[in-house]
């Protein structure tokens, strides 16, 4: 049964895993937001190729700083979004719930920084 929090208690919880990075990564996240949603949108899930029955825990829209240019002026910022009715359906408890919400976040600014699925799953982020 899926363990569900209210929208305060989910942000608190983003907001929890991204205290928990070190200083110098989540100063450079000032200019990206963080967008809590409560399940991602058909394009959302198009556009990752997102098949059914799959879910969409969280989605980086973006290019990554190590594949940024001085070409990239006038681009739409950076954003993380963060899906809380997936994650809260595959968690049973508040712990699972806050472990599963410091990964999704992890792992999505883990892309931001140019890390591949292979890299994340790697660092235990998938």
């Amino acid at each position: 049964m899926p363990y569900t929090v209210s929208k305060a208690r989910f942000a608190r919880l983003v907001e929890q895993a991204l205290e928990e990075l070190p200083e110098s990564i989540y100063e450079r996240l000032e200019e990206m937001p963080i967008e809590i949603q409560d399940e991602p949108t058909d394009a959302q899930l198009k556009s990752v190729h997102t098949g059914e029955g799959q879910l969409l825990l969280g989605l980086y829209r973006g290019r990554p700083r190590t594949v940024r240019s001085v070409e990239d002026s006038g681009t739409l910022p950076d954003v993380v979004y963060i899906f809380q009715k997936p994650i809260e359906s595959i968690c049973d408890d508040e712990e699972s719930l806050r472990q599963q919400v410091r990964t999704t976040v992890l792992h999505e600014i883990g892309h931001h920084y140019g890390l591949s699925e292979t890299d994340l799953h790697r660092l235990g982020y998938s």
